[in-house]
């Protein structure tokens, strides 16, 4: 069963935001809206979730995860950050930008990038997703949701819930947010790498 929640974008209910974190505890795969576009969600600890959202998306194993954080401490807790690289995370943070970095031995493997060590980390611009990760109290590996065959990500929630009935728990309501995938910055080297443009401007990285 799929459920429908409408949630205020801008003052989201606490109430929902306790709903909404109480199913990705359970174990539920949760769609939700960002600041580039709506996503899938779970929480860190769980396995099956990756193997729902390969399914769905007919992707590999090798398939990238993002990790939602709330701030920049916690982005240090989960990845390697040189200083150089803390600068530019700064000046892009909270927004539509993905930073590809080092994983340190706190992040599980399986939520790695296998052959490189690394991870997709970033931090959302949007009143449900800080509130909810907040709620959490730690952060939540995510995916885009786009669907095979699809050129754009979803962002109607009533198509969402025609096309992923039973496949997900819950999607959560909060209006358009936009069709535009992050920009992704590999900060890896010794300097930004941008590895796809998207939302988030690149001026003065290129």
């Amino acid at each position: 069963m799929t459920d429908l929640l409408a949630v205020h974008p801008d003052n989201p209910e606490p109430r929902l935001i306790r709903r909404i974190a109480d199913t990705l505890r359970a174990g539920g795969l949760v769609v939700y809206p960002t600041d580039s576009c709506y996503a899938f969600g779970f929480c860190m600890g769980d396995k099956g979730p990756i193997k729902e959202i390969q399914r769905i998306r007919k992707t590999s194993r090798s398939h990238n995860f993002t990790l939602m954080c709330r701030d920049l401490s916690e982005i240090a807790v989960y990845a390697r950050v040189d200083n150089w690289a803390y600068r530019t995370l700064k000046a892009h943070t909270p927004g539509p930008f993905t930073f590809i970095l080092r994983a340190t031995r706190d992040l599980p493997r399986r939520l790695q990038n296998e052959k490189r060590k690394t991870v997709g980390i970033r931090v959302p611009d949007h009143p449900v997703p800080l509130a909810l990760l907040e709620q959490l109290g730690e952060p939540m590996m995510s995916s885009t949701l786009m669907l095979p065959g699809d050129e754009l990500p979803l962002t109607d929630p009533e198509d969402m819930v025609r096309r992923l009935k039973g496949d997900v728990a819950l999607i959560v309501d909060a209006g358009s947010c936009g069709v535009e995938p992050t920009t992704v910055l590999d900060l890896t080297g010794s300097f930004p790498v941008v590895a796809r443009h998207g939302k988030g401007s690149t001026e003065g990285l290129e």
